[in-house]
């Protein structure tokens, strides 16, 4: 993907955070509108929302919920 978007403005749409780790800016989009801006770092360091689905997503599976379970 970098040397695809080398020297070009380039917008990536994804729920996968990991496709985003080097983007310049990231903009946290939830219910139509940015919630958090910011680099990979800044948004972790931040704690917010990207963070909680950070977290989630690098979670190992067998420390993922699973779905029905009480």
């Amino acid at each position: 993907m970098k040397r695809f978007a080398r020297d070009r403005v380039t917008l990536i749409i994804s729920h996968r955070l990991s496709s985003l780790m080097h983007a310049d800016q990231i903009l946290f989009v939830e219910g139509g509108r940015i919630v958090e801006r910011g680099t990979h770092e800044e948004l972790l360091a931040l704690g917010g929302r990207y963070r909680a689905l950070h977290d989630l997503q690098l979670r190992p599976d067998d420390e993922r919920p699973v779905a029905g379970a009480a």
